[in-house]
């Protein structure tokens, strides 16, 4: 299956890295390459891309896709949350930008095989390495009944999250939930008719939870947030692009974190904490994309990009 996945916010996330040609750019969400060659094409013979991506499918779709650049080029499998220790790996001590894209790829959705989409009957999967042993199958089958309340509520904003998860319990005593398309089904029965009639797919927030839980998703990204604002060099910029309010949530809080870490009480007239900005934030509010970008990739809809600047 041919990797295809239409960028989002490619033109803002290239424009924002503000692009040294000589400089080390890291793409931790690597994909098949679609911001990675916007990159590219602003680096000279003397920069650097690092390539990051836990799919071992994208890496090789992305290696194919930018073969024909001049700059140096470094493809890595790995979570982009350690990037700290695949700097290290490599000897690198800083870099100059980031951009992390935290939607799942097209690729990934269509892939039958990968079972992300409900739209498709798969296997129960959902990991985003082939590499990792835990799959959705495990949270659907073994999870208890107040464990998959608590996920499905919390990483889907799942109003019917009890009710799903009870009917997912029921029907796994008969026999295991082996394919997307059972769960589906559950996930139908489970929500009132009258609330199915509008709004989104009734097993597309069900699913998003799942597919978080099964990928460790916001704990990584809390993690990576710092460990990239770490590791850039003076005025490198870290550029993540964001698909629902959970993410876009930490993002915001720990740029504004690292951009206003006093902890000093209001009342103070000057600070006494000793701590200091060691980012500033380049966008208040988020980019979003345009309307016609939305029509073109209607994938994009609920896209937001936020951007902080190292400072030093």
């Amino acid at each position: 299956m041919e990797f295809k996945h239409t960028s989002v916010l490619y033109h803002a996330c290239i424009e924002h890295l503000n692009i040294d040609p000589k400089g080390i750019y890291v793409d931790g969400t690597l994909g098949g390459g679609g911001h990675a060659s916007g990159i590219c094409q602003a680096l000279g013979k003397e920069g650097t891309l690092i390539g990051i991506d836990r799919d071992r499918d994208a890496l090789k779709a992305a290696e194919e896709r930018l073969k024909d650049y001049s700059c140096q080029k470094l493809f890595i499998q790995s979570n982009y949350a350690d990037i700290k220790d695949v700097l290290d790996q490599l000897g690198i001590k800083e870099i100059n930008g980031a951009l992390l894209d935290l939607g799942v790829s097209s690729f990934q959705l269509d892939n039958e095989e990968r079972g992300f989409s409900y739209m498709k009957d798969a296997p129960l999967d959902m990991r985003m390495s082939q590499d990792d042993a835990f799959t959705a199958y495990q949270v659907v089958n073994t999870y208890t009944e107040k464990e998959l309340t608590g996920i499905i509520k919390e990483y889907g904003e799942e109003k019917w999250a009890s009710r799903i998860s009870r009917f997912i319990v029921e029907s796994r005593k008969e026999q295991p939930i082996q394919r997307t398309g059972q769960l589906v089904e559950i996930i139908k029965a489970a929500i009132p008719a009258s609330a199915r009639r509008d709004g989104p797919h009734p097993a597309k927030r069900t699913f998003q939870a799942i597919r978080i839980e099964v990928n460790d998703e916001l704990g990584q990204l809390e993690r990576a947030v710092g460990e990239f604002c770490d590791v850039l060099a003076d005025k490198g910029r870290l550029c993540i692009i964001t698909f629902h309010s959970l993410e876009d949530r930490i993002v915001k809080n720990l740029f504004n974190t690292r951009a206003n870490p006093c902890t000093c009480p209001k009342e103070f007239p000057v600070c006494v904490c000793g701590k200091k900005a060691d980012i500033r934030k380049i966008t208040g509010k988020p980019i979003v994309p345009s309307q016609e970008e939305v029509e073109h990739n209607p994938r994009a809809r609920s896209a937001k990009l936020r951007v902080a600047e190292k400072k030093r």
